[in-house]
């Protein structure tokens, strides 16, 4: 989020320094000014993700309560972690191609011209992404419909069964709300403990979550910690809260009435643009 605001001031400050008498197209302008902004960008953290330490995953966005309900579903469908991470895999070219003409409706001559490309490189470019965002697409998955109050009350009654039981130890318990091929993403960027390999399959990930539990859950259920429910990049999800801040969020993707993936995101750099929550014990 902070780069992309960077990316943002950075365009402004060069259409505040533009002679404007030679700008034909102010939008073709903040475009093509964006976009270069953003690709210089991309390859940088292309470069610097290379040394990350761990699974990495993008920054957890809270949905905001003040938004429509298709509001709600369509950012749900654009911040989709799985959407994300799809992006991310992108070349720099592809994902400009891509969120330029099947998001913001650019047409390909306009795209050509901000990328330096041909409009046929730019079909192309924009069809290999197009092909990758389609096969990454959750089958079956749900896109959830919050409540004023967060996530819905369905979700909020399955994720409360699923924290008894992960708190309880019941291994059999768990393991009946997880997808046989369930897995487990933990981003601490080497800054806090986590895992540093995805975790495949229910009895794994079932013996992993009980182990963590019990490993925090002196800590996890002290006065200085609280858990509440809320949407996490459009997904049903858990945030744990100090008196500080945000220590850690989990989105969860469910698939029918199991788990299908589970996205932990505990690095600090990740968690620190999230609004505390009013402090109080337990979970909501």
């Amino acid at each position: 989020m902070a780069d992309a605001e960077d990316a943002v001031q950075e365009t402004y400050l060069r259409w505040h320094e533009a002679d404007r008498g030679r700008v034909s197209n102010a939008k073709a302008f903040l475009m093509t000014t964006t976009t270069r902004i953003c690709i210089d960008m991309l390859t940088s953290a292309r470069a610097h993700r290379e040394e990350y330490i761990g699974p990495w995953l993008p920054e957890p966005i809270l949905d905001a309560a003040a938004l429509t309900p298709d509001s709600r579903v369509e950012l749900a469908e654009d911040l989709s972690i799985a959407l994300l991470l799809t992006l991310d895999r992108l070349s720099p070219l592809e994902r400009a191609a891509f969120l330029l003409h099947d998001v913001f409706n650019f047409s390909f001559s306009e795209v050509a011209s901000a990328l330096k490309r041909s409009e046929a490189a730019c079909r192309k470019l924009a069809g290999r992404a197009r092909a990758n965002v389609r096969a990454s697409r959750p089958r079956g998955a749900t896109i959830p419909r919050a409540s004023s109050g967060g996530i819905d009350p369905k979700h909020a009654q399955f994720l409360s069964a699923f924290a008894a039981a992960t708190q309880s130890g019941d291994l059999n318990a768990i393991t009946q709300l997880l997808a046989t091929d369930v897995r487990v993403v933990t981003d601490g960027g080497g800054k806090v403990r986590a895992a540093l390999k995805v975790i495949d399959g229910a009895d794994r990930v079932a013996q992993f979550l009980v182990g963590v539990t019990r490993k925090h859950e002196d800590a996890w259920w002290h006065d200085d910690f609280s858990l509440r429910f809320a949407l996490v990049n459009g997904l049903p999800g858990v945030v744990v809260d100090s008196s500080q801040g945000a220590v850690q969020t989990t989105a969860f993707e469910i698939e029918g009435e199991v788990i299908k993936a589970l996205y932990v995101v505990r690095n600090p750099d990740k968690l620190r643009h999230l609004a505390p929550a009013p402090h109080k014990r337990g979970s909501e």
